[in-house]
């Protein structure tokens, strides 16, 4: 089992102030495969101090200087890429194929392309007789979760880095080993002592100092919509800036129009992707009722085609959701849907036959659902879709706005004017037509109560930037 206990400080390891051990779980097998300390407010105090002295120095260097450590970590973040892969099929079942390429691959690509956009980001312009600088914010402090564990991690400290930011993480206490790999990544490539720090914990001891603390100067969170009120109204009294990336309930509207195959096939392996565990799932299907009987078929026979198996087994079968926790509420919820009298066409409760242990469950399809059904409101963040028909392009739209939501939306059609149209109209912050995907360049982030700010790319710049206007 791998003792993970020690934190990252002002650039070297050191011990907690007060053991308070934790153990990690594979949900795969529910072996414990590694042990944490949970900090407390004293240890998040010595990573803000480092944080807070190193900010001067970094914050003045150059461009290039800050280049060169990027390139470094990049350099030894892709000569350590499989040992972030298993890192993170180990802390949350993803399964190693999976892993290798598109959980580990985040941090690859998050890190190339902050590092490129820095090369041409252009920090100085004149206005009028005004010079407008953006400078770094100051000190950061990172909350990032379980589900994608290295992607949310990387996607904060690429940019803080680039932008001259010093900072303090906070990785998910459910999968801490990749954030402690990482650590010892940005350890290797020579960051300056204080700039990055890293203490594990729980939100009500760790988080919660991070998002208060007056010597904080933003905090950047993701995770579900519920603790990301708690993070803004814990940085309201020091007036620091928030950036959230919250929940999400995206629909995935299916014109008639449509490759009906290929629309709905695609839409059920999406959600069923990484079991579910994104925030950006198309997990409510919406199709136009001329075409909808055909589409559950087409959905039930993809989902039963899904195979779910051991996270160490190399193939793109699906794994494990990340705990029992996140099990126990999946199940709860899919118990729910046959309550309200949706029609449960794939899957449904317990475990997949064969499984005794590890925190399996079955693909999940249901149909004949309505908009005000729990399942259709609540994020679920397992692999159940719910499926809803419509009538007209209008009330399409209307039931994709309908929630409280607003991370993603997808549809497929094969009406140009419609995809421009629809697009326009849909309250989300990514949209995705005819099965397109973002690259590491766009912008990532949503509307409403999915959060503000945006990530990724040059975008992801913004938030760790003041302006400065110099007018002489």
């Amino acid at each position: 089992m791998k003792d993970l206990r020690q934190f990252y400080i002002n650039g070297q390891w050191v011990a907690p102030l007060q053991a308070h051990d934790l153990a990690v779980e594979n949900p795969a097998t529910e072996e414990l495969v590694a042990t944490i300390s949970l900090g407390t407010a004293a240890d998040v105090e010595r990573a803000i101090a480092a944080a807070k002295a190193a900010f001067p120095h970094f914050s003045q260097t150059s461009v290039a200087e800050r280049v060169a450590l990027l390139e470094k970590l990049l350099q030894i973040y892709t000569e350590r890429y499989d040992e972030m892969a298993l890192a993170i099929s180990m802390e949350m079942g993803a399964p190693i194929s999976f892993s290798t390429a598109a959980q580990a691959d985040c941090g690859r690509g998050h890190i190339a392309t902050a590092l490129e956009a820095l090369k041409t980001y252009e920090f100085e312009r004149q206005v009028g007789n005004t010079r407008v600088v953006k400078e770094p914010i100051g000190v950061c402090g990172f909350i990032t979760p379980w589900n994608w564990p290295i992607n949310q991690i990387a996607c904060k400290v690429a940019p803080a880095l680039a932008t001259g930011c010093t900072m303090v993480l906070k990785p998910s206490e459910i999968a801490p080993i990749s954030g402690y790999l990482f650590s010892e990544m940005m350890h290797q490539a020579g960051f300056p002592a204080g700039v990055y720090n890293m203490v594990n914990g729980d939100g009500p001891s760790v988080g919660s100092v991070l998002s208060s603390h007056p010597d904080i100067d933003m905090v950047s969170f993701t995770g579900s919509t519920r603790a990301g009120i708690l993070v803004a109204k814990s940085a309201a009294d020091t007036v620091k800036r928030v950036a959230q990336e919250l929940g999400g309930k995206s629909p995935n509207i299916i014109f008639a129009d449509a490759d009906l195959e290929t629309a709905v096939a695609g839409g059920v392996l999406h959600m069923m992707s990484n079991t579910g565990q994104s925030c950006n799932a198309p997990s409510r299907m919406l199709v136009e009722s001329s075409v909808y009987d055909r589409a559950v078929q087409i959905a039930k026979a993809t989902a039963e085609q899904v195979v779910v198996d051991h996270a160490d087994k190399e193939g793109a079968h699906i794994g494990p959701l990340s705990s029992r926790m996140q099990f126990d509420k999946v199940q709860a919820l899919i118990a729910k849907g046959i309550e309200e009298g949706a029609e449960l066409v794939a899957g449904g409760l317990g475990k997949p036959d064969g499984f005794s242990h590890g925190y399996y469950v079955k693909p999940t399809v249901f149909a004949g659902a309505n908009n005000q059904m729990t399942i259709a409101r609540e994020e679920i963040f397992g692999p159940v879709l719910t499926m809803i028909p419509f009538d007209t392009e209008e009330e399409a739209i209307a039931i994709a706005n309908d929630t409280p939501y607003g991370l993603a939306a997808y549809f497929s059609t094969g009406d140009e004017q419609r995809a421009d149209r629809v697009a326009r109209q849909l309250r989300a912050g990514m949209i995705g037509i005819n099965s397109a995907s973002q690259d590491y360049t766009a912008p990532f982030g949503g509307y409403k109560q999915s959060g503000n700010g945006r990530e990724w790319g040059e975008f992801g710049f913004d938030d760790f930037l003041e302006i400065k206007g110099i007018s002489r």
